[in-house]
């Protein structure tokens, strides 16, 4: 997906299209954040060919990428599991459990959003790989503070589906950041969109068993 304009947007076209059958097929609006994800991640590719197309820079279509990537996923994600997970009968111990990541991804999520509002986002295109850089003091622990949320959440969600979710997308943030150091967050973000093709079998799951007739 990251190795061109073409490619993020073919990628984008059919994660977003599986997105929004996810969202439609969906029947309870707790469930809404995690059936949406193929939607904003399949975006999100619609937002890097922008940045392609744009040369990279310092432009709105890198902004936007980065403001998906960074502040807004830590928290979706979390808050998502929290909503779609949530027992009616333990919903105090759940919430006890998964109150940890939401945390995290919400302390996580400001303190980007604080870092992208006082430096600029840049985007560089690094042969067939883009590369992304923002400023973050303290990178080493907010790093840390976004796996946290994002896959700590979706592993001691309770939920089969989405601990395999958080697997594979554990085992793609190991391989990208084995293999493209520099352009972890891109191919990371573009892993998890196809990791995302996922979700349609945790909504299916989530419907109403048909009445017997």
């Amino acid at each position: 997906m990251c190795w061109s304009a073409a490619a993020d947007m073919t990628a984008g076209t059919v994660i977003t299209a599986v997105g929004v059958v996810c969202v439609l097929r969906v029947r309870r609006a707790r469930d809404l954040p995690i059936a949406a994800l193929p939607l904003l991640l399949g975006a999100h590719q619609w937002v890097e060919a922008a940045v392609w197309r744009s040369g990279g820079g310092c432009g709105p279509a890198t902004t936007a990428w980065a403001v998906i990537a960074l502040p807004l996923l830590p928290v979706w994600v979390p808050l998502g599991v929290l909503l779609a997970t949530a027992p009616p009968m333990s919903a105090f111990r759940h919430r006890r459990r998964l109150g940890a990541p939401a945390a995290v991804g919400l302390t996580t999520g400001a303190y980007l959003s604080y870092c992208l509002a006082t430096r600029p986002a840049r985007a560089e295109i690094r042969g067939h790989i883009l590369g992304y850089g923002v400023n973050i003091p303290w990178m080493p622990l907010v790093l840390a503070g976004y796996l946290f949320a994002t896959l700590g959440a979706l592993l001691i969600s309770g939920d089969r589906r989405l601990r395999t979710l958080g697997v594979v997308l554990a085992a793609g943030a190991l391989a990208c950041s084995a293999m493209w150091r520099l352009e972890f967050a891109s191919t990371w973000c573009a892993f998890a969109a196809v990791a995302s093709l996922l979700v349609p079998g945790w909504v299916r799951r989530r419907e109403p068993a048909s009445p017997v007739t």
